[in-house]
């Protein structure tokens, strides 16, 4: 494992030069007045790419462990909409919620978080106007589903991408009475584009 802890330690010293042009971006901003918010999230996305690939390196060394707990479902889902607002509203893109769960799901809060927006970021690069964040239980538990009115997955499901794999993955750990998470894809979005479901149960 020589080799990946050496990558990991790469990806960090990554990270910490991200996070000092964030730094310096912020100044400039401060400074001189100017909004450059879309430089900033852009930095923050590569900075969460390097966290999923580091996310990965931490499943190879079997060092992953969800922390479930109980978590207001609504609010996660506002969360997600208040982390995207900017990015989307740049893009003219409308996000359109209707989370209707239960008060409290067991659930890895800051994992599911994670995904979510990554769900609505990748939405937000295909949609032609428009995405779409909704919840609700069913009799296989917990579904959170993020939609687009894009032209859809080019192929179900995707045969590559570091954030899918370990989303699935991820989502699989979830475990309640024997029962797994799943993570699919599918291209038939009310609004026309694809869908990104995640079930927990």
């Amino acid at each position: 494992m020589k080799a990946l802890d050496l990558l990991a330690s790469g990806i960090h010293d990554a990270k910490n030069q991200l996070f000092s042009a964030e730094s310096l971006i912020a100044a400039a901003e401060t400074a001189h007045g100017i909004d450059l918010g879309e430089a900033r999230f852009a930095i923050q996305a590569a900075a969460g790419r390097l966290n999923q690939t580091l996310a990965c390196y931490r499943q190879l060394r079997h060092e992953t462990r969800i922390a479930l707990i109980p978590t207001v479902i609504d609010e996660l889902c506002e969360e997600v909409a208040l982390d995207q607002r900017h990015h989307l509203t740049a893009h003219n893109i409308t996000l359109d919620l209707d989370c209707h769960a239960p008060d409290a799901w067991p659930l890895d809060r800051e994992l599911v978080t994670d995904m979510l927006n990554n769900a609505v970021q990748n939405a937000a690069r295909h949609a032609r106007s428009r995405v779409h964040l909704s919840s609700g239980e069913d009799a296989d538990g917990l579904w959170l589903c993020v939609e687009d009115d894009g032209p859809g997955y080019p192929q179900i499901p995707p045969s590559s991408g570091t954030g899918l794999l370990l989303a699935a993955s991820l989502a699989e750990m979830h475990v309640r009475q024997g029962r797994h998470g799943s993570l699919t894809l599918t291209n038939d979005s009310a609004l026309g584009g694809a869908r990104f479901t995640l079930r927990l149960p």
